[in-house]
């Protein structure tokens, strides 16, 4: 069976949802991608019609993008793509474009970004909680370990002095 895969770059239209279902944890949230066209004829560009696309993401990946995406951020979605059909209280035949994200991340084009790595321990089940005040602000200190410098070897060195043999 073939499915269809989608890679979109857009902005959060709203704060994602995080439930529990079954015995996995999911976070919902919607992405507007509003393409631009160049009318050949007059040289100008123009925007097409805003798509709104609903997101899933699944499992840890649901937890960390509860934790670190909120509406109006710059982000890129890749996943698969479905299209739902529905009718709706008033009898109307409804559709809708879903994707099951399996990699939600920012878009760096719009804005900078710090990565932090989710403990190992915590990954297998991770508590619907407050957003840790760390992850809050982008202004948060570094944990201790974050502080060291990474191009120096275990005497403190930098990599050009750890190069030049001591004398």
């Amino acid at each position: 069976m073939s499915e269809s895969m989608i890679t979109l770059q857009g902005f959060v239209g709203s704060d994602p949802t995080l439930r529990t279902a079954g015995t996995h944890q999911v976070a919902n949230f919607r992405v507007a991608t509003t393409p631009r066209r160049l009318n050949r004829a007059t040289g100008e560009w123009f925007d097409a019609p805003t798509q709104w696309y609903t997101v899933s993401a699944w499992r840890q990946l649901g937890v960390n993008v509860h934790r670190s995406v909120k509406k109006g951020d710059a982000v890129f979605v890749h996943g698969r793509l479905a299209a739902r059909s529905w009718t709706n209280r008033e009898g109307v035949e409804m559709s809708s474009l879903e994707i099951e994200a399996d990699v939600v991340g920012p878009d760096l084009t719009r804005g900078q970004s710090m990565m932090m790595r989710t403990p190992r321990a915590e990954s297998s089940a991770m508590p619907v909680d407050p957003i840790p005040d760390q992850w809050r602000t982008p202004d948060a200190e570094p944990a201790s370990d974050e502080t060291a410098d990474p191009w120096s070897d275990d005497l403190g060195r930098t990599e050009k002095e750890a190069a030049v043999p001591a004398a």
